[in-house]
């Protein structure tokens, strides 16, 4: 990994922070650094996998390790590779034409969890346990006022999913079997909702976990982009304000990261080409209770973000005009390329994947 991010570093000219003191410079030091920049390998980057569906736009995307991935887009289009992104296997549910995915967990090659948006009864969560071979609906929204948004898991049973607010409060769905089944949790311990505050189903990362029990949600259109938090599995929340941009419909935060408990990442802006994001990431080193604009933020909207594995301080976000990368736990951003995708995922044996507009899907090379 520190290959990687020294890589990646050196095309956003960043300095990776060292572990240990360096060694003392002489002629032979002066020699190998020569050789190595006459054999240097090339940096990471992304490298385009081609999925064979041009027409499809993918927002949702679950990284299973640098072999396994799954996608899941418009046209209720969902997507796996085992080899690598090599090849894809159509794997859509039966009939689903007609609904638009926006966030897939995968537990591994075998077992996903995607989620239809919509108003009304196109918000649907089906399952696979069989690599996509036969899905099961397991749930199907009846509440006209209802429209989720994003889902995630604490664990292989235990997961959550969120519709815009109901009655003045985001609802939330809970399972407690892998996605089997869901139940509305009550609403008492949700703060109530600012006027025309939403979710975003950008990326899949609107509502994010950590650990047995921490989960946040990210919010926009209302007056201010807030992050909301529980620690008990969505029973009961409190909300922060945030740095971000909000005050209209297209503005706030679109997706979130978390390291661990304590150190986040929210990122986001004005979706609309024509509009500037300024102020479009921020941080929390308490959880999610205060937010810290960044320093020097990416240059524009971005709608997915994702810790690096097994590092401290580094993380990709993504969105339409390119990918930015931090060295330092989103103080500070780089621009490392400048192609479209909607959002990013990385497993932990380094495997990192992003995808987007046109049937694109990437995986990060060295």
């Amino acid at each position: 990994m520190r290959a990687v991010l020294t890589a990646l570093a050196a095309v956003a000219g960043l300095a990776v922070p060292t572990a240990a003191p360096a060694l003392a410079a002489g002629p032979a030091a002066g020699a190998d650094r020569a050789h190595a920049r006459e054999h240097r390998t090339p940096a990471p980057h992304w490298q385009l996998k081609d999925t064979g569906t041009p027409d499809v736009r993918f927002r949702g995307l679950s990284a299973v390790s640098r072999a396994t991935a799954w996608v899941a887009g418009t046209g209720g289009t969902v997507l796996r590779t085992t080899d690598g992104g090599a090849h894809w296997r159509d794997v859509s549910p039966p009939g689903a034409s007609a609904l638009q995915f926006r966030d897939i967990e995968a537990f591994d090659a075998r077992r996903a969890v995607v989620l239809a948006i919509g108003e009304g009864e196109d918000s649907r969560i089906y399952r696979t346990d069989d690599g996509g071979a036969t899905w099961t609906e397991s749930f199907r929204n009846t509440d006209a006022r209802a429209f989720y948004d994003c889902l995630a898991f604490f664990d292989h049973r235990h997961g959550l999913a969120v519709s815009d607010p109901v009655d003045g409060r985001f609802r939330i769905l809970s399972t407690g079997d892998g996605g089997r089944s869901w139940k509305v949790l009550p609403d008492q311990g949700m703060p109530q909702a600012l006027d025309g505050e939403a979710g975003f189903a950008a990326s899949g990362q609107c509502l994010v976990t950590s650990g047995p029990g921490d989960v946040w949600l990210a919010t926009g259109g209302g007056a201010r982009a807030r992050v909301l938090h529980s620690a008990d599995r969505g029973l009961t929340w409190t909300a922060a304000d945030t740095p971000v941009p909000a005050g209209d419909p297209a503005r706030g935060v679109f997706a979130l990261a978390f390291r661990d408990r304590a150190h986040g990442i929210a990122v986001g802006g004005d979706y609309r080409p024509d509009q500037s994001s300024p102020r479009a990431s921020a941080t929390t080193p308490d959880g999610g209770r205060t937010w810290r604009p960044s320093a020097a933020p990416p240059p524009a909207y971005r709608s997915g973000v994702t810790w690096l594995p097994h590092t401290r301080a580094a993380a990709l976000a993504v969105g339409p005009t390119g990918t930015d990368l931090t060295l330092d736990a989103g103080r500070t951003w780089r621009t490392v390329d400048t192609g479209s995708y909607d959002t990013v995922d990385c497993a932990s044996d380094l495997g990192c994947w992003a995808s987007g507009e046109k049937g694109r899907v990437a995986r990060l090379e060295d």
